[in-house]
């Protein structure tokens, strides 16, 4: 098992985008494939075909049902709020231990290539002690850190780089999702990051107009991953 867990500087940046851009490119290229978003808030269980979670079967090539869903994803959360909040307004709580012991069995059970999905960025509380950065550094699998192209996102990126590296996690590759309307570009964006990232890739992710599999950006943020499987 070849996995990632696809993290972000907040929320509504592109975290979806890449996973599932990342799993169509693995199953292109003949590997199996699992896509896993155990804990989602803002859920609406009436339009569950238009979740993340949905998005993420279907790129993962899954049948796309409720009750798949419900694999993927056991912690759902009506609210649009941080999942500690979400949960507190339904009287629930997230075992932190119980999330960290699905994604092991995941990664144990399933053979290819799995894509792990976070939740908001990457210091979202998940209960009363821990954050989406506990959950990363209990797992210890590499990192894909998404950030986008808006004004803010160097300040956002080099700090969520900073606190992933005093964790001493592995950021495989940072893929800079294209902003809608900002005012910075995504190449001047993409420049910038690369002079403070050190030996990092860095990945363009222009605003794609379809599914494509084949965009030269999914295969180099998969051989930033998983090199062994783009050969």
């Amino acid at each position: 098992m070849s996995a990632v867990f696809v993290t972000a500087t907040g929320t509504g940046i592109g975290k979806t985008l890449v996973a599932a851009g990342l799993l169509r490119h693995m199953r292109a290229a003949g590997h199996p494939v699992y896509a896993l978003k155990p804990i989602i808030s803002g859920f609406d269980e009436r339009a569950w075909q238009n979740t993340d979670s949905a998005v993420l079967l279907v790129a993962a090539g899954l049948p796309v049902t409720l009750q798949e869903v419900e694999r993927v994803s056991p912690w759902r959360f009506t609210a649009p709020l941080s999942p500690d909040t979400a949960a507190r307004h339904e009287g629930r709580a997230i075992d932190f231990a119980q999330v960290v012991e699905f994604c092991r069995e995941a990664l144990q059970r399933h053979s290819g290539f799995l894509a792990i999905e976070g939740v908001g960025g990457i210091m979202v509380p998940l209960d009363e002690r821990h954050t989406v950065l506990d959950w990363m550094s209990v797992l210890r699998i590499p990192l894909v850190l998404v950030t986008g192209t808006y004004v803010g996102t160097l300040s956002h990126t080099l700090t969520a780089l900073e606190v992933l590296a005093r964790r001493n996690l592995d950021v495989a590759a940072v893929a800079v999702s294209e902003s809608a309307e900002s005012a910075a570009s995504l190449e001047e964006t993409l420049v910038t990051l690369e002079r403070f990232a050190d030996s990092i890739d860095v990945i363009a992710i222009p605003r794609l107009q379809d599914t494509s599999c084949d965009h030269p950006a999914w295969h180099r943020l998969a051989e930033a991953i998983v090199p062994s499987f783009t050969k």
